[in-house]
This record gives C-alpha cells, structure tokens and sequence, in this order.
C-alpha cells in the first residue's frame, strides 16, 4: 500500500449481504480480511481458502484475536446488538449493516456500547453512501441552487418475491420492506434534508397472505427549517422503477427487462419454507464448495435506489446512476461522475477513516439510531393512524459516535 496501512477487518456472518460487499473487500487494498464466523460450514471452508484466514465457531472468539482490528457484521437483523455488544466491549471498530437493530432501546444500548468502549461505529451500507447522493448533498450544501424544499423519492422492486428465510417475512423479527429498505430512502432524504426529521405521517402495505408481512409503505415527513418528504416503496414485483433508471439496476449493472417476472416465476419453485430458505443459501457465498470471485467486473455505474427528486429555490437535483441532473431555470445539465472503480468504497473509506484517523463517520450509531426511529415511525403511524414526533435525529454532519 501506498500512503497508509492496511486494516484488519473480522466478518460475522458470510450470508448474503457479505456476497454483495466481496466485490468491494476485494478490490480496496487498505482491508484485509482477516477471520469470520458464520453458521454456514461451506461458507467457512471457502473463506479459509480464498483468504487464508482462520474462521471461529462464534462471535466472542473472533473478537479476541488480536489480527481483528475492526469486524464487519452481517448477521441477521435480530443479532446485530448482540454482536456489536461484544465487538465493542472486545474493542473492535464496527461496520455493522443496516437496520441498526430491530427497536429502538437494542439501538440506544449499541450507540451506548460503541461510545463508552472508545470505538466507532459506522452503519451501512445504505444508499445514503451513493456518490450521486453524497454529490448532491455537496450541491446544496454549496448554496448555487438556494434552500432545498422538497424531495419526492419512489422505488419498485420484486424485494418481497426473492428467496426469504421465515424470519424475514415476519416483521416482529426484523422482516419486510420498512426493516430492510425504507432504511436506504429514510438515509438518502435525511442526508439531503439536513438530517433532523420533525415529524412522521405513514402508512403501509401487507397485500399477500403468502408473505405475511409489510410489503409496501408510503409515508411524509418534514424537516426542522421547512423542507418536507415523500418516500414510496413497493416490494410487490410488477412495475420496476428501474425503467425510470435508463434501465440500470441497483447494483449498478445493466437489467434486461424481457427479464420481467423472474422472481415470481422462480419463487414457485419453492414447495415449502424449507425449500425456499434453502433457495436463499444458494445464493450465497460458499456454495458448491467455491468461494466467489474477489475480480468480478466493476459496476457500469453508481448504485441507486430508485428515482429521487430534490427541489430547491433556484434548481431541481436528481441523483442518476451517471451522476446528478441539475435542473435550472433556462437549462438541464449532468454533473457527470467517473464510474466507480470500486464499488462501495464510500462505505468503506469511512471506515477507513474512522478507525486509521479517528474521524468521525457520517453514517454513525447516532445517524442510524435516528434512520431507525423513522423506520419505525412508518409502522406506529400506519398502525395508529396518526403523525408520529421525532425526538432521536441528529444532523447530517460527521459528529462523534
């Protein structure tokens, strides 16, 4: 390496969200992946051997070995405050997916344990990480195109008909589409909107008896100094807002849409929930005994999670795969981005930072404790009927975890 040192960075759980992050673990030379622990015995067996690292029957062994500079935890949404509980009491730096936790007291007792240990903790990734988004916010927070007032953000996708475990179609255990996605809107429109929601209005969707849980959600919120949101979010699987995207996918990569329906057509493979949670193992690392190659092709273009639509005083913002649409009075112009030639490396040079410089991150336990206070807000409101306060937001600056 050049200009620094290299982090050893810990996986707990080698699932699927750890798949969709290899491609970036393996291409920003300043991490090394240094040991794991998952339940999956393929999974362990393939990392060993494309890592040459050791792999841990649970989470406390893993945390003691001294090679651990900071861990990365992908386990299932309702271990995340176990996990960060230990990594941060064995003093480990923490990357720890999203949703921070499942309630609001497991999230308050994580931003508790990060602090009181002297460690950061950086949640995600979302798509508030997206270079468009974080260029976005850049061009507001600039002043050329005057006081942001409105964002309108909409996403359809097939999320509700891809390989679920049980616990993911079940919403007391973390499952549906406010645990699992309104995170990443929740994250793209605080960033924009300065960060301190003022208030929730929400209502949700559970339209399939076959997947009893939220597969759908709309929702308004407004924002201390005027600005106000509108997030709609449907995980039912028949139009793809991704015809919005020029017909890239989320990941950054190109869709076919003579693809239509192929979620739904491959999910009726699945006879039970035996058979479908192991359809979700499938595709997931370690499989057949082969790990996953570190060297897939780079994304054509920046992630995205759907259209987004950010009005100011003097311009309309909207984040593209390529960049950010500007739209003025008397032109409309790209703000071009370079392709991206790691994916994911916002996410991860926070990290970097955090646990090299001591910076604090944008994406902090604080930050995703007020996400998640919102992503709740979306169920109490639906439930109750009514505007739900905010009373957990912190501003959308790098402040100390």
């Amino acid at each position: 390496m050049v200009g620094g040192r290299q982090v050893g960075l810990g996986v707990i759980g080698l699932g699927r969200a750890f798949t969709l992050m290899l491609p970036t673990f393996g291409r920003d030379k300043r991490f090394r992946l240094v040991a794991a622990t998952s339940p999956g015995a393929e999974a362990r067996t393939a990392f060993t051997a494309e890592f040459a690292a050791p792999t841990f029957d649970d989470v406390e062994t893993l945390c003691r070995d001294p090679g651990v500079e900071a861990v990365y935890i992908a386990s299932p949404h309702q271990f995340h405050a176990e996990h960060v509980a230990i990594a941060a009491r064995a003093g480990k730096h923490i990357l720890v997916e999203k949703p921070l936790a499942i309630t609001l007291d497991e999230g308050k007792a994580m931003v508790v344990a990060a602090r009181e240990a002297g460690v950061h903790m950086v949640v995600g990734p979302s798509h508030g990480f997206d270079a468009p988004v974080l260029r976005a916010r850049e061009i507001i927070a600039g002043g050329e195109v005057g006081r942001l007032r409105m964002i309108n953000a909409m996403n359809y996708t097939d999320f509700l008909y891809r390989p679920r475990r049980p616990e993911e179609l079940d919403s007391a255990q973390g499952g549906g589409v406010v645990f699992s996605q309104a995170v990443h809107q929740i994250d793209v429109a605080r960033l924009l909107g300065g960060g301190m929601v003022r208030t929730v209005r929400a209502m949700t969707g559970n339209w399939d008896p076959a997947r009893p849980t939220e597969g759908a959600y709309s929702l308004i919120m407004d924002f201390e100094g005027g600005a106000f949101a509108s997030l709609t979010y449907s995980g039912y699987g028949r139009f793809d807002s991704d015809e919005f995207m020029g017909w890239m996918g989320e990941l950054g990569r190109r869709k076919n849409p003579a693809d239509y329906g192929r979620a739904r057509r491959a999910l009726k493979a699945a006879t039970s929930a035996k058979d479908e949670a192991a359809m979700k193992r499938r595709r997931n690392y370690g499989q057949d005994g082969a790990g996953l190659s570190t060297d897939s092709p780079l994304p054509e273009a920046h992630e995205h999670f759907g259209f987004v639509m950010a009005c100011c005083e003097r311009a309309d913002l909207r984040p593209t795969p390529d960049g950010v649409m500007i739209y003025g009075d008397e032109e409309a112009r790209l703000d071009p981005l370079p392709r991206p030639k790691i994916p994911r490396v916002e996410v991860m040079d926070e990290l970097y930072a955090a646990v090299v410089d001591n910076v604090p991150p944008l994406h902090s336990g604080p930050w995703g404790l007020a996400t998640l206070e919102v992503s709740l807000a979306i169920l109490q409101s639906a439930q109750e009927g009514r505007e739900i306060a905010m009373n957990l937001q912190v501003p959308a600056k790098q402040t100390p975890d």
